[in-house]
């Protein structure tokens, strides 16, 4: 087979809707390198969007699939439990910020993770508004894409959102965008549309993901907490993209010295099988009804030993401290490319969580088409990147924690070669 030939097939089978970044079609994947039909080596920055932080295919992670495979794949959490989904949720309740009793519901994406978060604080304060921040991603169903704060391409065409959703500006040093700045507008959404009293939760990204891998101020983080004290609002922090390990601490969150009321994850959580969770104060997570939380496939056996096992190979291989490790000579070669690329504006992210955004170095406007052809260029080299951003100027850097330091090095020469190759076009 040929890339090509399943690329035809794929526009004849597929939804035009799900969006395609590479027309390259995997074989297999070991750790941080994947091989396409045709043969070809990649060495993977891309993780599946920051979801094989622990590699591909972790020994560990597969023995515990392929045991628990041999035992029983379903039965639906709700109507035969299994010991191992308490014992992840015990290892969650210890694990996520935040000194106080916690419970967890597991679900099946990120998404659904965020949905049930909110449907949490709507019945726990029985008020109804979210706050939420431009730029933001919280996933792409209805209230998922309302909490979004970026358009296109997530509510482009879509029709009205869903209603008492409010967003507030996010803090962007390179586009002088501050915490005060964030704050004026929550002031004046309290002022002007919204009474506080209204609001039953303000959703964060400690790291927006999709809107750049801006990492949130402390001050501004420490400042919502104030606020939601202040007025009985539950704070959500929306862990997706930040969780288990890939900021240098196994929650990004323990980070900032104070802690959400629930925080979501997924991505990370199972090794590449759809898992998510959200875990918070016990008080709020038992607000709604039996059956009032859950789903069908939510907790599924096989992700429920994938995660249990995750955990097992973040503590045992250190991975907080690989990610701060791979992350700080990421940013050094990184900040030595700026040095002689004046495009880069700004290298910023906390752990193994970085991003580069360019701009053009005297109109200071957003250079999309740069970062898609050093995307492209690297590419024909052998090295998968993401990009993100309002603007789509930010190349992001998630590669797995695992990533062995030859393949490193490795990367590291093919992206500086890339960015020379894309600047000459």
């Amino acid at each position: 087979m040929k890339n090509a030939e399943v690329a035809l097939r794929r526009d004849e089978a597929i939804s035009r809707g799900v969006g395609m970044q590479t027309q390259i079609y995997v074989d297999r994947a070991l750790n941080s390198e994947v091989w396409d039909i045709e043969g070809n080596r990649y060495i993977d920055f891309a993780a599946g969007i920051a979801v094989v932080n622990t590699g591909h295919c972790h020994p560990r992670v597969m023995e515990a699939v392929t045991r628990q495979m041999a035992k029983f794949t379903h039965t639906c959490h709700q109507v035969l439990p299994y010991e191992p989904y308490i014992r992840l949720a015990e290892r969650l309740n210890a694990l996520v910020p935040g000194d106080w009793p916690k419970k967890t519901v597991f679900v099946t994406t990120g998404a659904e993770a965020v949905e049930n978060a909110v449907k949490v604080a709507r019945i726990a304060t029985q008020r109804s508004a979210i706050i939420a921040f431009g730029g933001a991603f919280h996933g792409r169903t209805f209230l998922g894409m309302s909490l979004t704060g970026k358009v296109d391409p997530y509510k482009k065409g879509f029709g009205a959102m869903m209603p008492d959703v409010y967003h507030i500006p996010f803090p962007q040093d390179v586009h002088d965008v501050s915490t005060e700045d964030a704050l004026a507008g929550l002031t004046k959404l309290f002022k002007a549309d919204l009474d506080p009293s209204r609001v039953a939760a303000i959703i964060f990204e400690p790291v927006q993901g999709e809107g750049g891998f801006y990492p949130a101020p402390k001050d501004l983080v420490r400042a919502i907490r104030k606020i939601c004290d202040e007025h009985g609002i539950v704070m959500i922090a929306d862990e997706v993209q930040t969780g288990f390990a890939r900021t240098g601490t196994m929650f990004c969150m323990e980070q900032y010295g104070v802690a959400a009321d629930i925080t979501t994850m997924a991505k990370g959580l199972a090794g590449g099988l759809p898992l998510a969770a959200l875990t918070g104060k016990a008080s709020l997570m038992d607000a709604a009804h039996p059956g009032g939380l859950g789903g069908t496939y939510g907790g599924n056996p096989l992700g429920i030993a994938a995660a249990n096992a995750v955990l097992d190979v973040i503590e045992e291989e250190d991975l907080c401290a690989r990610a701060n490790e791979l992350g700080g000579r990421l940013k050094q070669r990184l900040e030595a490319i700026r040095s002689v690329t004046p495009e880069i504006a700004e290298v910023r992210g906390p752990g193994f969580m970085v991003a580069m955004e360019l701009s053009h170095p005297t109109t200071h406007a957003p250079d999309a088409g740069l970062t898609t052809r050093i995307r492209l260029e690297a590419q024909k080299r052998g090295l998968i990147l993401l990009t993100c951003g309002v603007y789509g100027n930010v190349v992001r850097f998630l590669a797995p924690i695992t990533m062995p330091d030859a393949i490193f090095a490795e990367a590291m020469d093919i992206l500086e070669a890339s960015v020379a190759a894309a600047r000459a076009q």
